[in-house]
């Protein structure tokens, strides 16, 4: 088993007065060389933005872009011609592939907004450009690991192009799973988004992330009511 640790306060920082910004891994004037990436997790991105505020249109090629709302509405546009909201307790993806540009706005004109924007690199470059977003609602489970993402677009959750799993846990304090990798090749990147959990043995409070690989199955315990985010994904790419 190998691992490592990445608490919360190590993280970059980046405070555009519009946009308070947590960088996981190496991202805009964020670098270290020590931090590119897990596998084939390449960003995560832990954003705030200011009411009425946000991102202005830009572009992307080959990446899978996914976004996690944790607070408040994030109004999307795109040259697909998609206009949507994404909200707390949904998931959005874009394949980026050949190209696409797009905005990130706050929806709301007296609240914040806070998401995830994370950045896995995929296994097919050039595809054709492709955008979904759907509520988690139907899909939460109380106290048990619950699928969110995956390779497949028959299976729960969004998909994308890469062999990675993303799993969301929302488990009361003293509540235990153990999750299996689906691959061998691959490790899991686990953030917490509120609470405590224990890995393997590991402290985890909220916003540390945790990466472990070479193993078959990973042990969970809240130590806490605790929130978090299991992302699984390829080693080598």
């Amino acid at each position: 088993m190998k691992t490592i640790l990445h608490k919360a306060d190590s993280r970059g920082h980046a405070d555009h007065g519009w946009l308070n910004s947590y960088h996981s891994f190496s991202f805009a004037n964020y670098f270290d060389p020590n931090r590119m990436n897990f596998g084939a997790l390449r960003v995560l991105n832990d954003d705030t933005v200011a009411a009425g505020r946000g991102f202005g249109r830009h572009p992307h090629s080959n990446m899978e872009i996914i976004s996690i709302p944790l607070q408040g509405d994030l109004k999307h546009m795109d040259n697909m011609g998609n206009s949507t909201v994404i909200r707390e307790g949904d998931i959005q993806v874009m394949s980026a592939g050949t190209g696409v540009e797009h905005s990130e706005f706050n929806n709301n004109m007296d609240s914040l907004v806070k998401f995830l924007q994370i950045w896995i690199i995929p296994n097919k470059e050039n595809v054709q450009p492709r955008y979904d977003q759907i509520s988690l609602s139907d899909l939460k489970v109380k106290n048990k690991l619950y699928q969110v993402l995956s390779p497949n677009p028959e299976d729960q959750g969004v998909w994308i192009h890469q062999n990675a799993w993303f799993h969301m846990g929302d488990f009361d304090k003293g509540q235990s799973e153990t999750y299996a990798l689906k691959s061998e090749e691959n490790g899991a990147y686990i953030f917490v988004l509120e609470g405590e959990v224990s890995v393997e043995g590991t402290t985890l409070n909220a916003r540390d992330g945790f990466g472990i690989w070479d193993v078959d199955s990973i042990t969970f315990q809240a130590l806490n009511d605790a929130k978090f985010l299991i992302m699984e994904v390829p080693m080598e790419f």
